[in-house]
């Protein structure tokens, strides 16, 4: 008999996508083969504390984990074991619960989605799928992001880039430069946020300030971008070395941009996939959303945004989801789907692909002789 996979899937964590990131895990441990692996839910609540157990899903959508048993990971390379903490003493000890042979991190946002939790499994020696801490620390960071892009000529809108502090302290000064820089309508985005949390639309001034006001409760980096009337495109890739990129898909949201509300409760926002596109439109964002994904050094899956103007056809990169949504509707997966690719199936390649990875990490050598060089 085959060995089944044992496979650690993470999920809620301490952001502003806590709830999107429990009903991601949900659709992925529901689609995961059980002839193939055998899953080990992994919690981590709003406070970060790891639980994990059956009820782990139930208990962090309830709020509660009481019923749980605490958890953590060690980050020492020694062995992939998840550690149990046992508390019924006065001196906290650890013992194994189980081996982890992969771990699949669906954790968006903060301390999940930007590379904290992959420099942990980094240090354990446990594959993981996905980006790695470079690509998901770029990814990311909006700001660092648009650098990037800029560096290697890739087509993004203007931005300017504010600290918290920056706008507390001259608010006057900030929203000067702002409109000395950019035109009405502005988007005010947290730097480090996703899921379109604390992303506003500024016409005026007063919703500029309101806007950094909303930005500035998520993250001590703020972005305000040129806005321009266009449409929104998505592009899946899939891969490590050999990118793969999805057909378009296309978001007509059911609110002015395509807002938390949009995204996840008014259940009139569209997805169009295909998108309706040319032949060669189609092939020069796929070609983008690929140098794009290789310019952050991805891996392993990622969600392409495009923001295609209306007025000259234009396409202008907005950003790379390292860890996009995983619902059964999400876009993510549905283009994949409609790819030819279907959701247990992409699984498997995700999978397969952090194993990939893994193994080729491990031919890094970790010691010098200087003296074998004289």
């Amino acid at each position: 008999m085959v060995k089944k996979i044992r496979v650690g899937v993470i999920f809620g964590g301490r952001s502003g996508e806590h709830e999107v990131s429990l009903r991601s895990a949900a659709s992925v441990m529901r689609a995961l083969d059980p002839e193939k692996y055998e899953v080990l839910p992994i919690g981590v609540t709003k406070a970060g504390r790891w639980i994990s157990g059956a009820n782990a899903l139930k208990a962090l959508e309830a709020g509660v984990a009481d019923s749980t048993r605490p958890v953590t990971l060690l980050g020492e390379p020694m062995d992939r074991a998840l550690m149990v903490i046992d508390e019924s003493s006065e001196a906290l000890t650890l013992h194994e619960a189980t081996q982890l042979d992969v771990v699949f991190p669906v954790l968006h946002g903060p301390f999940g989605e930007d590379g904290t939790v992959q420099g942990l499994l980094e240090l354990a020696g446990v594959p993981y799928v996905g980006a790695g801490v470079v690509g998901s620390a770029v990814g990311m960071d909006k700001a660092v992001f648009k650098s990037v892009m800029l560096a290697h000529g890739l087509p993004i809108l203007p931005y300017m880039l504010v600290t918290r502090r920056q706008w507390e302290a001259d608010r006057e000064g900030v929203l000067r430069e702002a409109e000395m820089g950019l035109r009405y309508p502005m988007f005010v985005k947290p730097a480090n946020l996703g899921s379109s949390v604390g992303v506003t639309k500024a016409k005026d001034r007063a919703q500029l300030a309101a806007g950094l006001d909303e930005a500035a409760r998520y993250d001590r980096r703020l972005l305000v971008e040129q806005g321009i009337d266009a449409r929104e495109i998505e592009v899946s890739v899939l891969g490590n070395e050999e990118i793969s990129a999805s057909v378009p898909g296309e978001i007509v949201p059911a609110d002015e941009f395509y807002s938390y509300r949009a995204k996840y409760i008014d259940e009139r926002s569209q997805l169009l996939i295909p998108a309706p596109l040319s032949d060669d439109l189609t092939e020069t964002i796929q070609q983008i959303a690929v140098a794009a994904f290789r310019a952050i050094d991805g891996a392993g899956m990622g969600r392409v945004d495009f923001l295609l103007e209306r007025e000259t056809g234009a396409p202008y990169l907005n950003e790379v989801n390292t860890i996009p949504g995983f619902t059964s509707i999400s876009m993510y997966p549905k283009l994949w789907e409609a790819s030819g690719v279907p959701y247990p199936a992409l699984l498997d390649r995700l999978i397969a692909l952090a194993l990939e990875r893994h193994e080729d990490r491990q031919r890094n050598a970790t010691s010098y002789d200087w003296r074998a060089k004289e």
